[in-house]
């Protein structure tokens, strides 16, 4: 993780978007020496985003709490993928 602080920042804000959108880099804004604000990639928290919900899935199957599903064959027919 890239740090950097705000001052420089404000004058590098394309570049440093740019870094985090392409490369996955997050880059970490401090303020007075302590992070205050991260840039990561849209892609980097949606990834978060379905392991977590992978990760809760999981467990509510490990727990037994997980509610009753929609089969294949009737998700498809929902999507019109199917007759």
């Amino acid at each position: 993780m890239t740090e950097i602080t705000i001052s420089s920042a404000r004058s590098q804000l394309g570049d440093l978007v740019r870094r985090a959108a392409h490369s996955r880099e997050t880059i970490a804004i401090t303020d007075h020496g302590h992070v205050a604000a991260l840039l990561v990639s849209p892609q980097v928290i949606e990834d978060l985003e379905d392991a977590l919900a992978v990760a809760d899935h999981q467990r509510r199957k490990a727990e037994g709490t997980l509610g009753e599903g929609v089969p294949h064959e009737e998700v498809g027919r929902m999507l019109g993928l199917r007759p």
